[in-house]
């Protein structure tokens, strides 16, 4: 039985999506405030955690960093009526695996919760460094480090990152990342992926004399030490 763990100040929401996920074999945590949400997750072990961002103590932003500081690598799912792109970018800023705008149909989270679980799985079973120039990514430990600097990505983001160095050089398109990601139970817009991508980026590239992530226009997102140039 996977275990989660729901911060969410709506006590009647909190209540539904608890019974809701109760019935689909999860086991799960609720607590109403951030502060109480931070010091359960440091404590306990999650499969996976449910982050409403406006809540009293601290908001969900604030409690993904702080057990993302403390090492704690738990699949996040955001939970916000806020969607536009710079809140998105707050939420991964955070360490966020994934977004949820409300109003949500509770099988579109349940599809959510399922393929994160599904991807930590499958990375798991993977080994072996990956070096593109002074990019190295660490596949058993999940660690990724540019110029000897470490790199703190979110599940989603490693993921991304793994899939294009698979294939240095050659464009993945948005549908591939979208289908490998997030499966294909999961409805994901494409500007999801230029989000995680601008975000990989900053994180990736920024100050750094050589950039490693591209866009090939009409083909993909590729990794390689040079940009590709139309003939």
């Amino acid at each position: 039985m996977h275990n989660l763990l729901l911060l969410e100040d709506d006590a009647n929401l909190a209540a539904d999506i608890k019974a809701q996920l109760e019935r689909e074999a999860f086991h799960v945590e609720v607590r109403f405030d951030g502060l109480m949400a931070e010091k359960t997750a440091l404590r306990q072990t999650f499969d996976c955690i449910i982050l409403d961002i406006n809540v009293p103590g601290k908001n969900g932003y604030e409690v993904c960093r702080a057990i993302r500081q403390e090492g704690i690598t738990t699949p996040v799912i955001m939970l916000t009526a806020f969607g536009e792109v710079e809140d998105k970018l707050d939420g991964f800023d955070s360490g966020a695996d994934d977004y949820l705008t409300k109003p949500f149909y509770f099988r579109e989270l349940l599809a959510r919760i399922k393929a994160l679980l599904k991807r930590g799985g499958q990375a798991n079973g993977a080994t072996g460094i990956v070096s593109i120039d002074t990019l190295e990514i660490d596949i058993s430990k999940k660690q990724v480090s540019r110029a000897g600097q470490v790199i703190h990505l979110t599940g989603r983001e490693f993921n991304i990152l793994s899939m294009l160095a698979a294939a240095p050089g050659q464009p993945v398109s948005k549908k591939e990342l979208i289908s490998a990601i997030w499966g294909t139970s999961v409805e994901v817009n494409t500007n999801t992926i230029e989000v995680f991508i601008n975000s990989l980026r900053n994180k990736i590239d920024k100050n750094q004399p050589v950039k490693l992530i591209h866009t090939r226009f009409g083909f993909g997102y590729y990794i390689s030490t040079a940009p590709y140039e139309a003939s």
